[in-house]
């Protein structure tokens, strides 16, 4: 997909809110990583960013682009809204709502357990005649447990459901994308344009080959295909994301042994790891591979 979907520019010489999270629930929002990635963007960064375009290239929950504006209030920030999280935010107050609709439907329900089929029944019948935004993302952690996601209402309706519902409401999002240029495009369309410049970061998250893509919003494929056209459109600086459960360190490895050129631009890297729960059963080793 090449078409630009929306743009939105926002005043440069705002600062955002510095957050810690993502405002509404969002899987792999790299919350884990703030800290690394925090002290590597300051550390090659100097002059608050002055001169420098960063680029949040697949976007998520917009946490990275949040915290780079934030720490380097110069640099030009964009956020590629991918997966159309600020959507989400938009609507947190139709969220709440809902929240508090389903909140009295499950009260009489063990937290933790799962619902019977009357009161899944309920459920299904609040959310269907809800007369308001129904971010499918933040209800499935409602009413699944954690690290189960799902693409639409009919597939939440397949799942067993248990009693998971959040206790309070959320905050707004006020200021979250203060100063930062929100934008809907490929990668292919966004990355080419800035690619020319060494002082242009891309932070690189993207639906690797092997993880789960469907909860994506735009509901394209991510195969090997999309992935060798990045790693061509990649250049130095660049933060890339990766987990055991991805190719990108076991791309590296193979150019580092064949393909000279290749390695000449993306080795020489830096990696910081961290073990990553999605509950109680599951973890991976999750990567911020950098080289500025």
């Amino acid at each position: 997909m090449s078409l630009i979907l929306f743009r939105l520019r926002l005043v440069d010489n705002q600062i955002p809110k510095l957050y810690n999270k993502a405002p509404t629930p969002f899987v792999g929002q790299k919350r884990n990583f703030l800290k690394a990635f925090r002290q590597v963007i300051t550390e090659h960064i100097s002059d608050g960013g002055e001169g420098w375009t960063i680029i949040d290239v697949f976007g998520g929950s917009g946490l990275l682009a949040n915290n780079a504006k934030h720490l380097l209030p110069k640099a030009h920030v964009i956020y590629n809204d991918f997966d159309d999280y600020s959507s989400r935010l938009r609507n947190i107050a139709d969220t709440n709502r809902l929240l508090i609709l389903l909140t009295e439907v499950l009260k009489d329900s063990q937290r933790g357990k799962k619902l019977s089929v009357e009161v899944k029944a309920r459920i299904k019948a609040v959310v269907t005649s809800f007369n308001g935004f129904v971010d499918l993302q933040t209800l499935s952690t409602w009413l699944l447990f954690s690290g189960k996601q799902v693409s639409t209402l009919d597939e939440l309706w397949q799942h067993t459901m248990y009693n998971t519902i959040r206790r309070t409401q959320y905050q707004g999002a006020d200021g979250y994308f203060d100063g930062i240029e929100i934008t809907c495009e490929s990668f292919e369309s966004l990355m080419p344009k800035h690619q020319d410049s060494d002082k242009t970061l891309f932070i690189l998250d993207p639906p690797y080959v092997s993880t789960k893509q469907g909860a994506y919003a735009l509901d394209e494929y991510f195969g090997m295909v999309q992935f060798l056209k990045l790693m061509n459109l990649t250049s130095p600086p660049y933060i890339m994301f990766s987990s055991t459960r991805s190719e990108l360190l076991s791309y590296l490895d193979y150019i580092k042994e064949f393909d000279a050129k290749a390695w000449d631009k993306l080795g020489n890297y830096d990696v910081i790891s961290q073990t990553s729960n999605i509950n109680n059963k599951a973890r991976y080793v999750d990567n911020m591979i950098y080289k500025f």
